[in-house]
């Protein structure tokens, strides 16, 4: 029996009670049907959203200050296992502690889900900050860590992560790119960051359809930038290099409202 494609689908709510209030969360799920869902920025415990999804398992990494941060993850199938944050040996090896702004391990930015053939994980990556003093930590310690991460999950099996990654990778993927060379999300430790992704041999699923700039899934709030598309491609899917040709589809959806993210997804066969 052939299984039918998977559709996933990543968003950053920006407060999922928010976006639940004003119904568009429920129409988003009720229109687009996503096998697994994947938020970033929740900014909520599990249970204060009261959203009812019996079709969906759930899954809540929150972060333990109140409001802040927080991953949650929706599938139709039960996985294998489901581990939340980084394991004790990597918040060691990278020196994940606290900086000016809290701890990184406890602000609830990972879920790591395990499937039959894959992992699917959700990653809310530390923003840099308008004065650039989350620079280091996304440097030598959060960056690093996440991808030595994701290459251990893949030595069991490949790994699907996906998120609001806190940065626009190459020039094309914000609408001006020279005015915010060396601004938060686009300076060159945060892409070199990304880079080190794309050399360990994870793959850009959107990049695979579409080159070129105009497609982004963040807008300022400032000067009517969403209506202006003035935007940034922040949010990602990555696949490993074996799951390549199993990605059918991979799209952005500026069509959809609620944050000033919009969804991004995949189709895998």
């Amino acid at each position: 029996m052939v299984k039918k494609p998977l559709l996933l689908m990543s968003w950053n709510v920006n407060g999922i009670r928010a976006v639940h209030k004003k119904g568009l969360f429920l129409s988003f799920i009720e229109k687009y049907q996503p096998d697994i869902l994947c938020l970033q920025e929740t900014k909520a415990l599990q249970g204060q959203a009261e959203i009812d999804l019996p079709q969906y398992e759930e899954y809540w990494n929150s972060a333990n200050r109140k409001g802040y941060s927080g991953t949650a993850l929706f599938t139709k199938e039960k996985p294998l296992a489901v581990r939340n944050g980084f394991p004790t040996h990597i918040i060691k090896k990278f020196q994940l502690v606290s900086d000016s702004y809290g701890d990184p391990a406890s602000e609830g930015r990972v879920i790591a889900a395990e499937f039959a053939d894959f992992y699917v994980v959700t990653v809310y990556t530390p923003n840099a900050k308008e004065d650039l003093s989350r620079v280091p930590l996304r440097h030598t310690q959060w960056d690093p860590a996440f991808l030595f991460y994701c290459q251990e999950l893949q030595k069991k099996k490949p790994v699907i992560f996906c998120g609001d990654l806190n940065v626009a990778h190459t020039p094309d993927d914000l609408a001006n790119p020279k005015g915010n060379v060396g601004k938060h999300g686009f300076t060159d430790e945060e892409r070199a960051g990304f880079q080190n992704f794309i050399d360990a041999g994870f793959v850009d699923t959107f990049r695979l359809f579409q080159q070129g700039s105009g497609h982004y899934s963040w807008w300022s709030h400032f000067a009517n930038s969403r209506a202006r598309n003035v935007g940034w491609r922040i949010d990602y899917f990555l696949v490993s290099a074996s799951l390549q040709s199993r990605v059918k589809e991979a799209f952005i959806l500026p069509e959809v409202f609620g944050s000033d993210h919009c969804p991004v997804g995949v189709v895998i066969s």
